[in-house]
């Protein structure tokens, strides 16, 4: 039986007319023709979370955590803002916590002239603390308005395409890695070869 993964991609902006949806439904177009993936989309202003911690008795709360739980990896979609991320991406961070544990994360960025690289550089110091093995390729579009055509690709298609499957081979290597590492029990029935 092949292998496969659950990958949850997390939309890093809740804010009106975003320009995350372009990025985001662009490496989904790509993430879907990889047989090795099963993508769930986690998209903070649809889950409406609360700006204050209450639980998972919020149902938001509680899909969200279900969604994490089943992923074996992640991939957030992140722009740019003052320097940093979104608060609404460190809302939906916060809102979970053994959920994160021992799993990968990949990073897709986007912004002014730095590609959201500064956010990339904070979320990692977040994502570290929560026990998660953070990416080091990122795939950033600089300046993005200028970066993708009107039907929602990317001026760059080939070279952005094979940006984000090196990325993603990467990660889909660490989420074997550490799902194997979460759950030994899986190789310990396996049946041992021996040589002689």
């Amino acid at each position: 039986m092949k292998e496969t993964f659950n990958l949850a991609l997390i939309y890093g902006s809740a804010r009106e007319d975003r320009f995350c949806d372009t990025v985001a439904d662009w490496a989904i177009k790509i993430l879907k023709t990889d047989p090795d993936l099963s993508v769930d989309i986690i998209d903070p202003a649809k889950l409406d979370l609360p700006s204050r911690h209450v639980g998972n008795a919020h149902p938001g709360v509680a899909e969200l955590q279900s969604v994490l739980a089943e992923a074996d990896a992640f991939l957030v979609v992140t722009p740019e803002y003052n320097h940093s991320f979104t608060g609404e991406l460190k809302l939906l961070i916060d809102a979970a916590k053994p959920e994160w544990r021992r799993k990968p994360l990949a990073f897709v960025s986007y912004g002014g002239m730095s590609g959201g690289l500064r956010a990339v550089e904070q979320l990692r110091l977040v994502f570290a603390e929560l026990h998660v093995v953070t990416m080091r390729d990122v795939v950033s579009f600089a300046n993005v308005w200028d970066q993708f055509d009107p039907n929602g690709y990317p001026i760059d298609k080939a070279g952005s395409e094979a940006a984000l499957k090196h990325m993603v081979n990467d990660l889909k290597w660490w989420a074997r890695t550490l799902r194997e590492g979460r759950y030994p029990q899986v190789r310990a029935e396996m049946p041992e070869v021996t040589i002689s």
